[in-house]
């Protein structure tokens, strides 16, 4: 591992410093994607686990949310077109005679997941899953006349004869050339952003508030200890009567955010402005059956919403790569994000410096020993070389922990 060490990076907490946040909800339909592809590689893994002891090779993180259609009007809510979830990747549909109900696995877990994620859509009849899955190898497995009896592991990456053919119980190595990248600690308009959403999506305020939805997007833009937040909140059809309570329910919105970021951010002053595109004498509202715009014609994609950690942060470094689906066992592009994101984490708890980090990976080297580390601090001077080497060196040793976590559904990726 090649370790950099650098200083220069502008502290999260400086007062002047400009922060652009954007967060996609619970209920928002890029969210609602990587929630699906990670609950099917979730569902897979558990089962590969308990049948064979092995994980065996897949990848959902192509999956995408086509939307349906609803019909919406004061105290009226219901869809008319079904959310179709079109699950793109490959999968190993067998480890020698023994089939796996891959499709299944793919429908129960997709159904599963949005039914507790949107409780007001009736998933056996308006969620339509659609299998599109291969189990073609990636390149690699080239075909020569004296390769009969030393067959290329590629051949059967995705059609074991048995748990030998998993080329990484063999040697744990990168699957890809790739990076993952994260910092530590979160700054104001990261706190904010995260806060509000998590408590206004929150399971205990929708049981006191059940005409609001999940699908909330906030966009929050600081300078100094000025803070400007745009929400989009929706609202549920059947608990909004008429226009009036639709109004008096989008001033509450406003003023509990408002009221969220007065605690999370004492010392700034927050103006909250929401649903900026609402019209009310056409009416255009932000109304819903569901409380999520998957509903009606919206679309999502795994990768294309909030990071690994939960945040889309336009003026911090950050990686294009689609966490959620990932095979949870060898797949850099989910296993370096979140291991950077502990790093960065532990860095900050040794020295008090803000940390960034970026875990570089090399396709074929071994996965617990990145290509490249670049650690990037807070403060005049860089975090020596042997500490950034020590605490990686650590992080990667305990990606078993990462992995159960993964796999109980307890570290978020997305």
């Amino acid at each position: 591992m090649d370790v950099t060490s650098t200083s220069g990076l502008s502290a999260a907490s400086a007062l002047l410093a400009a922060e652009v946040v954007e967060r996609k909800g619970a209920g928002h339909p890029d969210t609602l994607a990587d929630g699906v592809a990670e609950a099917i590689s979730r569902a897979y893994s558990r089962y590969c686990l308990d049948e064979f002891g092995a994980i065996l090779h897949h990848n959902t993180d192509k999956t995408s949310l086509l939307g349906g259609s609803a019909d919406v009007s004061f105290g009226h809510g219901e869809l008319t077109a079904p959310v179709q979830v079109l699950v793109n990747g490959r999968i190993t549909a067998a480890l020698g005679d023994h089939a796996i109900p891959v499709v299944d696995i793919v429908t129960t877990a997709a159904r599963e997941y949005l039914a507790s994620a949107l409780p007001l859509l009736d998933v056996n009849r308006w969620v339509d899953v659609r299998p599109r899955l291969t189990q073609a190898s990636s390149p690699g497995a080239v075909h020569a006349p004296d390769s009969a009896q030393h067959e290329a592991s590629r051949q059967r990456w995705f059609a074991p004869r048995t748990l030998d053919d998993l080329a990484e119980r063999h040697r744990l190595f990168s699957n890809d050339t790739s990076a993952g990248v994260a910092y530590w600690p979160l700054g104001t308009a990261e706190q904010l952003a995260l806060g509000i959403e998590e408590q206004l999506t929150s399971e205990a305020f929708r049981a006191e508030h059940p005409y609001y939805g999940t699908d909330i997007k906030l966009m929050v833009v600081r300078h100094g200890p000025r803070v400007q937040l745009t929400a989009c909140v929706p609202q549920i059809a059947r608990e909004t009567p008429d226009l009036e309570t639709y109004i008096a329910h989008r001033t509450q919105a406003r003023d509990l955010i408002a009221e969220l970021a007065a605690t999370i951010a004492p010392e700034h002053h927050v103006t909250v402005a929401i649903n900026t595109r609402d019209d009310d004498t056409r009416p255009e509202l932000y109304l819903t059956a569901t409380g999520s715009s998957i509903e009606s014609g919206d679309e999502g994609v795994v990768g294309r919403g909030n990071r690994a950690n939960g945040l889309i942060s336009m003026l911090r470094p950050w990686s294009a790569e689609g966490v959620s689906g990932k095979n949870p066992q060898y797949h850099v592009g989910k296993l370096y994000n979140l291991a950077a994101a502990e790093a960065a984490r532990r860095l900050h708890e040794e020295t008090g410096l803000d940390c960034a980090v970026a875990l570089v990976s090399q396709s074929g080297r071994d996965l617990t020993d990145p290509w490249q580390a670049i650690v990037q601090a807070s403060g005049p001077n860089p975090i020596g070389a042997a500490r950034v080497r020590r605490v990686i060196a650590d992080v990667m040793e305990d990606l078993d922990t990462l992995r159960e976590q993964l796999l109980d559904g307890k570290l978020a990726t997305a």
